[in-house]
Protein backbone atom coordinates (compact mmCIF):
# COMPACT_ATOMS: atom_id res chain seq x y z
CA UNK A 1 0.00 0.00 0.00
CA UNK A 2 1.34 3.46 -0.93
CA UNK A 3 1.77 6.14 1.70
CA UNK A 4 -1.14 8.56 2.01
CA UNK A 5 -0.10 12.15 1.24
CA UNK A 6 -0.58 15.05 3.61
CA UNK A 7 -3.33 17.44 2.44
CA UNK A 8 -2.13 21.02 2.18
CA UNK A 9 -3.84 23.60 4.40
CA UNK A 10 -4.63 27.03 3.01
CA UNK A 11 -5.74 30.08 4.94
CA UNK A 12 -8.92 31.90 3.93
CA UNK A 13 -10.93 34.57 5.75
CA UNK A 14 -12.36 31.97 8.18
CA UNK A 15 -9.16 30.07 8.94
CA UNK A 16 -7.20 27.06 7.71
CA UNK A 17 -8.91 24.74 5.22
CA UNK A 18 -7.66 21.44 3.74
CA UNK A 19 -7.16 21.65 -0.02
CA UNK A 20 -7.07 18.19 -1.52
CA UNK A 21 -7.18 14.59 -0.34
CA UNK A 22 -5.01 13.09 2.37
CA UNK A 23 -4.41 13.41 6.07
CA UNK A 24 -3.93 16.69 7.92
CA UNK A 25 -3.61 18.20 11.39
CA UNK A 26 -5.31 21.48 12.29
CA UNK A 27 -6.01 23.18 15.61
CA UNK A 28 -9.74 23.97 16.07
CA UNK A 29 -8.91 27.63 16.83
CA UNK A 30 -7.08 27.94 13.51
CA UNK A 31 -9.57 26.00 11.33
CA UNK A 32 -12.37 27.65 9.32
CA UNK A 33 -15.42 28.65 11.34
CA UNK A 34 -18.85 29.66 10.05
CA UNK A 35 -21.53 31.66 11.85
CA UNK A 36 -25.17 32.72 11.63
CA UNK A 37 -27.11 34.63 14.26
CA UNK A 38 -29.81 31.93 14.12
CA UNK A 39 -27.65 28.78 14.46
CA UNK A 40 -24.51 29.89 16.26
CA UNK A 41 -20.97 29.10 15.14
CA UNK A 42 -19.30 25.91 13.97
CA UNK A 43 -15.83 24.77 13.03
CA UNK A 44 -15.87 22.96 9.70
CA UNK A 45 -12.84 20.69 9.55
CA UNK A 46 -13.71 19.34 6.09
CA UNK A 47 -13.00 22.31 3.92
CA UNK A 48 -14.80 22.56 0.58
CA UNK A 49 -15.22 18.81 0.00
CA UNK A 50 -17.21 16.87 2.63
CA UNK A 51 -15.58 13.83 4.22
CA UNK A 52 -17.20 10.79 2.53
CA UNK A 53 -17.61 8.53 5.58
CA UNK A 54 -17.85 10.65 8.72
CA UNK A 55 -19.08 14.15 9.45
CA UNK A 56 -17.48 15.92 12.41
CA UNK A 57 -17.68 19.45 13.74
CA UNK A 58 -17.88 21.51 16.90
CA UNK A 59 -20.90 23.77 17.16
CA UNK A 60 -21.12 26.64 19.64
CA UNK A 61 -24.65 27.73 20.60
CA UNK A 62 -25.74 30.75 22.59
CA UNK A 63 -28.74 30.41 24.93
CA UNK A 64 -31.91 29.90 22.88
CA UNK A 65 -30.13 29.02 19.60
CA UNK A 66 -31.06 25.67 18.01
CA UNK A 67 -28.31 23.87 16.09
CA UNK A 68 -30.63 22.92 13.21
CA UNK A 69 -34.18 21.78 12.42
CA UNK A 70 -35.61 18.87 14.43
CA UNK A 71 -34.78 15.77 12.40
CA UNK A 72 -33.82 12.12 12.31
CA UNK A 73 -31.36 10.35 10.02
CA UNK A 74 -31.00 6.76 8.87
CA UNK A 75 -27.38 6.87 10.09
CA UNK A 76 -25.91 6.90 13.61
CA UNK A 77 -24.95 10.22 15.20
CA UNK A 78 -23.12 10.92 18.46
CA UNK A 79 -22.59 14.09 20.47
CA UNK A 80 -20.42 15.21 23.38
CA UNK A 81 -21.10 18.46 25.23
CA UNK A 82 -17.64 19.99 25.70
CA UNK A 83 -18.60 23.05 27.73
CA UNK A 84 -21.65 24.98 28.88
CA UNK A 85 -25.26 23.88 28.97
CA UNK A 86 -27.88 23.00 26.39
CA UNK A 87 -31.22 21.30 25.98
CA UNK A 88 -31.46 18.07 24.03
CA UNK A 89 -34.81 17.84 22.26
CA UNK A 90 -35.17 14.13 21.54
CA UNK A 91 -38.23 12.11 20.55
CA UNK A 92 -40.51 14.95 21.77
CA UNK A 93 -38.77 15.19 25.16
CA UNK A 94 -36.49 17.90 26.62
CA UNK A 95 -33.37 16.82 28.47
CA UNK A 96 -30.96 19.33 30.08
CA UNK A 97 -27.29 18.59 29.33
CA UNK A 98 -24.01 19.95 30.71
CA UNK A 99 -20.31 19.56 29.97
CA UNK A 100 -19.21 15.95 29.37
CA UNK A 101 -22.73 14.60 28.78
CA UNK A 102 -22.69 12.17 25.83
CA UNK A 103 -25.67 11.53 23.53
CA UNK A 104 -25.97 8.55 21.18
CA UNK A 105 -28.66 8.69 18.49
CA UNK A 106 -29.41 5.38 16.82
CA UNK A 107 -30.63 5.65 13.23
CA UNK A 108 -34.08 7.26 13.09
CA UNK A 109 -33.83 9.14 16.42
CA UNK A 110 -35.39 12.62 16.06
CA UNK A 111 -33.37 15.30 17.83
CA UNK A 112 -31.76 18.77 18.01
CA UNK A 113 -29.85 20.83 20.56
CA UNK A 114 -30.71 24.29 21.90
CA UNK A 115 -28.24 26.46 23.78
CA UNK A 116 -29.17 27.03 27.45
CA UNK A 117 -27.68 28.44 30.63
CA UNK A 118 -26.02 31.85 30.80
CA UNK A 119 -23.30 31.48 28.16
CA UNK A 120 -22.11 29.54 25.15
CA UNK A 121 -22.36 25.75 24.85
CA UNK A 122 -19.87 23.82 22.69
CA UNK A 123 -20.87 20.41 21.32
CA UNK A 124 -18.73 17.91 19.41
CA UNK A 125 -20.97 16.41 16.70
CA UNK A 126 -20.10 13.22 14.81
CA UNK A 127 -22.25 11.41 12.25
CA UNK A 128 -21.93 8.57 9.78
CA UNK A 129 -22.18 9.33 6.08
CA UNK A 130 -22.48 7.25 3.00
CA UNK A 131 -24.63 6.17 0.12
CA UNK A 132 -28.32 6.09 0.87
CA UNK A 133 -28.25 8.60 3.73
CA UNK A 134 -31.71 10.07 4.32
CA UNK A 135 -33.14 12.64 6.71
CA UNK A 136 -36.66 13.10 8.02
CA UNK A 137 -38.05 16.39 9.39
CA UNK A 138 -41.32 15.78 11.28
CA UNK A 139 -43.45 18.51 12.84
CA UNK A 140 -42.54 18.71 16.54
CA UNK A 141 -44.38 20.54 19.31
CA UNK A 142 -41.29 20.65 21.53
CA UNK A 143 -38.99 21.94 18.72
CA UNK A 144 -41.59 24.47 17.58
CA UNK A 145 -41.16 26.24 20.96
CA UNK A 146 -37.63 27.08 19.78
CA UNK A 147 -38.53 27.86 16.16
CA UNK A 148 -36.88 24.64 14.96
CA UNK A 149 -39.71 22.46 13.62
CA UNK A 150 -40.82 21.77 10.08
CA UNK A 151 -44.43 22.86 9.57
CA UNK A 152 -45.15 19.66 7.61
CA UNK A 153 -43.31 16.35 7.53
CA UNK A 154 -40.71 16.21 4.79
CA UNK A 155 -37.58 14.32 3.76
CA UNK A 156 -36.30 17.41 1.93
CA UNK A 157 -33.84 19.70 3.71
CA UNK A 158 -34.64 22.39 1.14
CA UNK A 159 -38.32 22.27 2.20
CA UNK A 160 -37.59 22.00 5.94
CA UNK A 161 -35.27 25.03 5.88
CA UNK A 162 -37.20 27.09 3.32
CA UNK A 163 -38.02 29.82 5.87
CA UNK A 164 -34.53 29.93 7.42
CA UNK A 165 -31.83 32.35 6.30
CA UNK A 166 -28.78 30.75 4.69
CA UNK A 167 -26.42 33.62 5.42
CA UNK A 168 -23.41 31.79 6.84
CA UNK A 169 -20.37 34.01 7.17
CA UNK A 170 -16.83 32.84 7.67
CA UNK A 171 -15.46 34.01 11.00
CA UNK A 172 -12.43 33.47 13.21
CA UNK A 173 -12.75 30.93 16.02
CA UNK A 174 -15.35 31.75 18.67
CA UNK A 175 -14.36 28.82 20.89
CA UNK A 176 -12.39 27.63 22.80
CA UNK A 177 -12.29 30.69 25.01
Amino acid sequence: MSPVPEAPLEKDEGGLVPKGPGWFVVNAREARWIHTDELGSAVVFEGDVPFPHLGINIQVLQPGQPNCMYHGENQQEDFLVLSGECLLLIEEEERPLKAWDFVHCSPGTHHIFVGAGDGPCAILMVGARGAGKTLNYPPSEVAARYGASASEETDSGREAYSDWPRNFEQVRATWPP
